[in-house]
């Protein structure tokens, strides 16, 4: 899989960009502030809708202007597509594939396969159990549209559920009760196979992980991720009916696979809990590592992968260690200078230097 080309309109700090990729490495450097992972975000939002760092439209658009374009060009399966993305400041976004309209934005999912890198996800083990929710999904909704579609249907039931808690708070009535039980009955539909999906995605990242971070640590640790879920699938509808006064109380569902976590064990051990920062980030690594493995296997191509100004973050074993992981995928890597390239001789096909939103290529 390669992206060929982005091509940006009032975008971020962009008037206009048109950037051409080599299929491997790709370099786009500059201080910071600048607009280097303003490209990065363009080329997520091609593939999953949304922005990285969950930015809204009208926060994306260049200021001073009502609507911006991103224009994508990718190679899949030797087969190419076009992505046109029209962001709007007060309206929904407009998404065509090869200048076909999409009514939804879940239809996009799974056309590009994008593995994201950023500094934000060394953290993802101290951080709360919704960013590590969020790494299941977001991953899982790229490689599967039954999951990407349960997981859809599965939000939309919440939401309306918890605005009938709150209206029953106020104005209880059998009516609103018997409703409820309908909201309760897709909730557990939607709600299990979530959970289902889940599982399976943790055992088939556990059969990868292992020996990538076996490797990484010198044969000295062994990592093993731990899904818990909150409810399991088939104490979910008992539950939910258990805790249903309380959740009219607090007006709020308090079960359900929306509180789901994930446990990293080192030798056993959970790292959050016990781990070093060294240890933690590298379970970090491996935790990626294994997501562009995953990738490979289930899609039978090799994803785009985008790391934003990571490197610095990482210890030149861990540099190394990644940047030998990488092979033959396509990255776009965005640092603040080059010399951790030319220092750890890594082979670079192409360089951009990004100046107050001005893009040009050097040799």
């Amino acid at each position: 899989m390669i992206v060929e080309s982005v091509e940006l309109k009032d975008y971020r700090n962009y008037d206009f960009l048109d950037m051409k990729f080599n299929e491997n490495v790709n370099i786009i450097y500059g201080d910071n502030a600048q607009g280097k992972t303003n490209i990065l975000e363009s080329i997520y939002m091609c593939s999953t809708s949304k922005s990285h760092r969950g930015s809204k439209d009208k926060e994306i658009i260049r200021f001073g202007q009502d609507e911006s374009h991103i224009k994508l060009n990718v190679i899949k399966h030797d087969m190419r597509y076009r992505i046109d993305m029209h962001l709007k400041k007060n309206k929904s976004k407009g998404i065509a594939v090869n200048g076909i309209p999409i009514k939804k934005a879940v239809e996009l999912f799974g056309i590009i396969n994008i593995v994201f890198f950023s500094p934000e996800d060394l953290n993802i083990i101290k951080e709360g159990p919704s960013e590590r929710r969020r790494f299941i999904d977001m991953e899982l909704s790229q490689l599967d549209k039954i999951y990407l579609s349960n997981l859809v249907n599965y939000n939309k039931v919440l939401n309306q559920r918890n605005k009938l808690l709150k209206d029953l708070s106020y104005m209880p009535s059998e009516q609103l009760m018997q409703t409820l039980d309908i909201w309760d009955m897709q909730l557990i539909r939607y709600g299990k196979l979530i959970i289902k999906g889940r599982e399976n995605f943790i055992e088939r990242i556990n059969e990868i992980i292992s020996g990538i971070h076996s490797k990484l640590t010198g044969g000295t640790e062994m990592l093993k991720l731990s899904y818990v879920p909150f409810v399991n699938e088939y104490e979910f509808e008992d539950k939910l009916k258990e805790s249903r006064e309380k959740d009219i109380k607090y007006k709020s569902t308090g079960t359900g696979p929306h509180k789901d976590d994930l446990i990293f064990l080192i030798n056993g051990n959970d790292v959050r809990k016990y781990g070093s920062q060294g240890q933690q980030r590298t379970a970090a690594l491996s935790l990626k590592l294994s997501e562009i493995e995953l990738v490979k296997l289930v899609i039978k191509d090799t994803p785009v992968l985008l790391l934003d100004d990571v490197l610095s973050e990482l210890d030149s074993n861990r540099q190394n260690f990644l940047i030998n992981s990488i092979g033959d995928i396509q990255t776009v890597v965005t640092c603040t200078g080059l010399d951790e390239f030319i220092n750890n001789r890594i082979n670079i096909n192409k360089i951009f230097k990004v100046t107050n939103g001005n893009v040009s290529e050097e040799n």
